[in-house]
């Protein structure tokens, strides 16, 4: 079953009533029910939220992420299941005590996966995606010559133009990719707590102060399916420096974006879990590949 989205931008209550979430717009006292088990992601995004802590609880429960925006509009904080998988004290185990050159081969993987497609992305988008494509077959181990940055100095001048530098603080559409990359990340976070892994373990990543670095490093062959909403936007003439609600909208279909991962179509949303379960089971050494989606 496709989970579903929840993105709240006006003033509401937010309560629980017979395992279903019960919204209560403050401007209309108009009520509508969700069953909270049907959901993924609930987004709020107003300062007059109430939200009684049986949601919190429930929502937890069934492993929804629930991301709270800072008064800028973009996400800022999210609440996961810290209980969500039965055996996840042993893959704590496994990921606390998994090698370095282990750790190395899963990254080799992810950016070959995640170069092929922004390979990919530029063909469907009219470009040539082969100088792209060869970098990918040039990745080693732990990506020691960066052909991850490589790629990037090729890719995003070709995706929208070669005046265009992407940088977090940086002009349009950098801030369409930034929400897109937000909303992807906690995904990500979700899909791994999910699968009994901690986010804060990376195989790559490893800032002392970022709380997500596996969630980065796995969302990166993912990134180009944000690229390509973004570039389907910038192509229509679509968001400005400031997002609109229609902008968060349409990047918020990101997680029911068809994609195919293992020679199925699945929502991205679904697609995320079959990957960190793979990665769980790699850390295991049940497997040895992680399952990541084709662009």
């Amino acid at each position: 079953m496709v989970k579903k989205t929840l993105y709240f931008q006006n003033p509401c209550h937010l309560s629980i009533k017979d395992l279903q979430l019960v919204i209560t717009r403050k401007d209309s006292g108009e009520v509508i029910t969700r069953p909270a088990e049907d959901l993924g992601v609930i987004l709020l995004d107003h300062q007059q939220i109430t939200i009684t802590q049986s949601v919190l609880q429930l929502l937890s429960e069934h492993n929804v992420a629930v991301i709270v925006c800072d008064k800028s509009h973009h996400p800022k904080s999210m609440l996961l299941h810290l209980d969500s998988h039965q055996t996840e004290t042993e893959l704590f185990r496994y990921q606390i005590n998994a090698s370095q050159p282990f750790k190395k081969k899963l990254w080799q993987q992810t950016i070959k996966q995640k170069i092929r497609n922004q390979a990919n992305l530029l063909d469907w988008a009219g470009k040539d995606g082969n100088p792209v494509r060869y970098l990918a077959k040039k990745v080693k181990s732990g990506d020691t010559e960066n052909h991850e940055a490589i790629a990037a100095r090729i890719y995003w001048p070709s995706l929208f133009g070669s005046d265009f530098q992407r940088r977090r603080v940086g002009a349009y559409p950098n801030n369409l990719l930034n929400y897109g990359y937000a909303l992807l990340r906690s995904a990500v976070a979700k899909g791994l707590m999910g699968s009994g892994l901690l986010p804060t373990l990376g195989i790559h990543h490893r800032n002392k102060y970022n709380s997500y670095c596996l969630a980065d490093d796995i969302m990166e062959p993912y990134r180009p399916y944000v690229d390509m909403m973004v570039f389907e936007m910038w192509e229509n003439g679509q968001g400005n420096e400031q997002l609109s609600n229609d902008d968060k909208k349409n990047l918020l279909s990101l997680f029911v974006v068809d994609v195919m991962i293992a020679g199925l179509q699945r929502p991205l949303l679904d697609a995320v879990s079959m990957t960190t379960s793979s990665l769980s089971r790699c850390f295991c050494g049940k497997e040895s590949t992680i399952r990541y989606p084709e662009l």
